[in-house]
């Protein structure tokens, strides 16, 4: 195979083009661009979706102030510089951190951008009656003012060592006030309009947009760098699978870009020898894994309450079963079958950056079938004669759901198969990813909603601080029915003891202590057996040959340069 792989945390720059074809290049002067999501997009708010894949889409229409850049540091976007310390724009109590916007800065419909758009932003994420998917980013916030036009002075209720969420990554962008004014709270998932064809600062607008198939992109043409983006169009198709996406690019090519080819080592070597692209892989904070569900997802109960803490699981709120199911798993062969040299084997929450990876739960790393059976013992799961273990007549089965995905289907079989030796019978669900990964609060499949005991999925999280990655597991930041479904608390984990070292967390500026305290959080919620950590995955796509600017970059958008993006001319 010819994948360059980066190490973690490492810069995976793709520049594909030789020296003759780096002459001066204009606005739309490479033509059409044809990128695959075999994970079709939902919707353009990120807002309103957890997922990757609309955050990504998103990325190219809009922006936040700041980003981060493929070596996970912070990159100025929409204004000129970061606030720190130094130049005064974060105070000495680290209570606030000012703001100011670039001059000029123009949405693409030709209006100015201004600190009250910032300022919407907020109040829109914030709504009580809203579900933003990223409330998190302006957790512990007290006020978001404008001091003119273009200045926004962001104050913490206490002192905040990493002001840098708010605002910040392609998981919080500005959006234009005067769009989605009448789109606040509870009204959000109404705005059709606006949701699908949001107006943006980024490189690109959207001319078409249609939810689980595909996306038609045009250049922006009130892009605040004249010459860019160099594409003039785009079409960004979804659906299919993996396979597919990966032959659209390396085989036939039909496409020039492809996202997420969860595929065998095997599959992919095969594909590339087609010789019209490569594999791009990086490592960073992507991680597989099983979510537990703390609530019990009973279609019996109420559908406001079902998969609600109103009502625990009955079976796996004991940790016991939990370790049992964790223990059982062989992480080294699931590893080896479904990615080989582009994942590694964890135990952990939080993989990268590789100084806040724990080395305390590297047991996991051995399979013990015995131990596990020994835990259900204890648990009072007797084993029955067909196999399957009961405890007062109900028999131990879990629903095991995930995404359509042939190395996901192949994770399913093995982990059934182990869970099975212990007494545990499973039945096996997969969703289309597009709908599983979608943002539609009616849809009983999506994995926000976790219809399931236990589900498996990979995320990540944007930047090299884990700090809004953890707070995601605090109590009440979980899915319900009065925030539409969003939230990133998706197991429903609510620990006290967990929050207030969060709260810890979010308040030291010590950078080693601060080091310590991600790894006792990772390690209280991995021992917990509050999710089932499986592999550490690369970042994997894959780029036509005769595609050119493209840098991975595992702690933001992939998509974060698209602007520089060009056609190499032979």
């Amino acid at each position: 195979m010819r994948t360059r792989i980066a190490l973690l945390g490492t810069a995976a720059a793709i520049v594909l083009a030789p020296a003759a074809a780096m002459a001066e290049r204009e606005r739309g002067s490479s033509g059409h661009l044809n990128v695959i999501y075999w994970q079709a997009v939902s919707t353009m708010n990120p807002f309103l979706s957890g997922g990757t894949k609309e955050m990504n889409a998103a990325s190219v229409v809009l922006e936040p102030l700041a980003r981060f850049d493929n070596e996970g540091e912070l990159a100025p976007w929409l204004v000129d510089e970061i606030p720190t310390l130094d130049n005064g724009g974060v105070s000495e109590d680290l209570k606030s951190i000012t703001w100011r916007l670039s001059e000029g800065l123009l949405w693409s419909d030709g209006s100015d951008v201004t600190s009250d758009d910032v300022i919407f932003t907020y109040e829109y994420c914030t709504h009580p009656e809203g579900g933003c998917s990223y409330r998190d980013r302006f957790a512990g916030i007290e006020s978001v003012e404008a001091e003119d036009e273009l200045t926004i002075k962001i104050t913490f209720e206490d002192a905040t060592p990493n002001p840098y969420l708010p605002f910040v990554g392609a998981g919080s962008p500005i959006f234009q006030k005067a769009q989605f004014e009448d789109c606040m709270g509870a009204r959000a998932p109404e705005c059709t309009e606006q949701n699908f064809a949001p107006i943006g600062t980024g490189p690109y607008v959207v001319t078409d947009f249609r939810p689980n198939d595909v996306i038609q992109f045009e250049a922006n043409p009130n892009y605040r760098v004249p010459t860019q983006p160099y594409f003039q169009t785009i079409t960004w198709a979804g659906g299919g699978d993996a396979t597919g996406a990966a032959r659209a690019v390396f085989q036939t090519g039909e496409m020039d870009y492809a996202w997420n080819l969860q595929l065998s080592p095997e599959v992919i070597e095969q594909m590339e020898a087609g010789g019209q692209g490569e594999l791009l892989v990086d490592f960073g904070p992507l991680m597989e894994r099983i979510e537990i569900n703390f609530t019990d997802p009973s279609p019996d109960l109420p559908e406001g309450e079902r998969a609600t803490r109103m009502h625990p699981h009955p079976i796996l709120s004991d940790i016991r079963v939990r370790e049992a199911l964790s223990l059982a798993i062989d992480r080294e062969l699931l590893t080896e079958i479904g990615f080989g040299p582009m994942g590694m084997p964890t135990c952990n929450f939080i993989v990268a950056p590789p100084a806040m990876a724990s080395t305390n739960n590297d047991g996991c790393l051995v399979q013990d079938i015995d131990r596990a059976n020994e835990l259900l013992d204890e648990a009072g799961w007797e084993m029955g004669g067909d196999g399957v273990r009961t405890r007062d007549g109900e028999r131990l089965e879990l629903l095991f759901q995930t995404s359509t995905n042939a190395v996901r289907q192949d994770f399913q079989a093995l982990i059934q198969s182990w869970w099975n030796e212990i007494g545990v019978e499973t039945r096996l669900r997969n969703v289309d990813a597009g709908v599983f990964f979608g943002s539609d609060p009616g849809s009983p499949d999506t994995y926000l909603k976790f219809y399931a005991d236990v589900q498996m999925y990979a995320s990540l999280f944007e930047g090299t601080d884990p700090t809004p990655h953890l707070e995601q597991r605090r109590c009440g930041r979980e899915p319900q029915p009065d925030t539409q479904w969003q939230g990133q608390n998706i197991n429903r984990y609510c620990n006290e003891e967990y929050d207030a070292l969060w709260a810890e967390l979010n308040r030291e500026p010590d950078p080693d202590r601060r080091v310590e305290l991600v790894i006792a959080l990772n390690d209280m919620f991995v021992q917990d057996f509050a999710h089932i950590p499986l592999v550490a995955r690369g970042r994997v796509s894959a780029a036509a040959n005769t595609v050119g600017g493209i840098i991975l970059n595992v702690w933001d958008s992939e998509h974060w340069n698209q602007a520089e993006w060009y056609r190499i001319e032979e």
